[in-house]
């Protein structure tokens, strides 16, 4: 895939990629602390998954400044993408939150990132692994 396919790609469609690279990211993070019971594994991946957590940590690297100028973009446009349908646990401006943050992991993953994907992924879990 080129840049420009990547950049012209819905913000949800970069955002479904996203959460899949985020998941196993976090899968792995679990399973190398030694968390192995599945039930035990479930509740721990939710802490970092979630909508809530999620929109957290992009506050965090906007009010920090950590994102570059193309980064920023990529996440408003995932901010702002509609998607017609708001999860039953969370309110419409955290989803969005949390829709930006997927999109902006998946733009970096399909964009072939992965320096950066793996400094931001770090930081995401580093920051709500302080919090929980």
């Amino acid at each position: 895939m080129t840049e420009i396919e990547i950049k012209q790609m819905k913000s949800l469609t970069l955002a479904y990629m996203g959460d899949a690279v985020y998941e196993i990211y976090v899968r792995r993070h679990l399973i190398s602390k030694g968390s192995v019971k599945p039930d035990q594994l479930h509740r721990s991946a939710v802490a970092f998954v979630s909508a809530k957590s999620q929109a957290k940590v992009i506050l965090e690297w906007l009010g920090k400044q950590e994102l570059t100028e193309e980064e920023q973009g990529i996440v408003r446009r995932g901010r702002n993408a509609k998607s017609g349908t708001v999860p039953k646990n969370t309110d419409v401006q955290t989803y969005r939150y949390s829709t930006a943050f997927e999109a902006l992991l998946g733009y970096l993953y399909l964009d072939g990132k992965e320096e950066r994907l793996q400094q931001l992924i770090n930081s995401a879990i580093e920051y709500v692994e302080e919090r929980r």
